[in-house]
């Protein structure tokens, strides 16, 4: 189902993709909502620690995401939202660091904190995450994790 309301502005695409993500353990997350926020080709890049112990970039389209996070979504009680914002723009597109938190329940008490750094594009009629890239592993350091 399309939700026109999600892609109307940089703050309620980025508010969406949080949502996707946030649910109980058991619960299958909207992937199909999760799709219609990302342009075709968009890139989602966390920053990982590698098997050689080098922090790295994992590039990934939004089916390669939905497939590596799956299984800890449906396993686990996960709850990210947006704490803080800036934002810049220049005619089309539009850049976001994003400050979030994650906990086991909405607003509760934090597993993990960071930033995401989002990229937007508008093509005059909605939009689009072109890529979001964040530090998994600075995100876990900052929660004490």
């Amino acid at each position: 189902m399309k939700r026109p309301e999600d892609w109307e502005s940089p703050e309620s695409i980025i508010r969406a993709s949080y949502e996707c993500i946030s649910g109980n353990a058991g619960e299958e997350r909207d992937w199909a909502r999760l799709r219609m926020l990302y342009a075709p080709g968009a890139r989602l890049i966390p920053i990982e620690i590698a098997p050689d112990g080098v922090f790295r970039p994992v590039v990934m389209d939004v089916d390669q995401y939905i497939e590596s996070r799956s299984p800890f979504l449906l396993a686990e009680s996960f709850f990210e939202w947006e704490t803080a914002r800036r934002e810049d723009r220049c005619g089309s597109m539009a850049h976001v660091w994003s400050e979030y938190e994650a906990a086991r329940t909405l607003h509760g008490s934090p597993i993990r904190c960071g930033v995401n750094s989002v990229q937007l594009w508008n093509d005059g009629a909605r939009w689009w995450i072109m890529s979001i890239t964040w530090d998994a592993e600075q995100a876990k350091r900052s929660a004490g994790l």
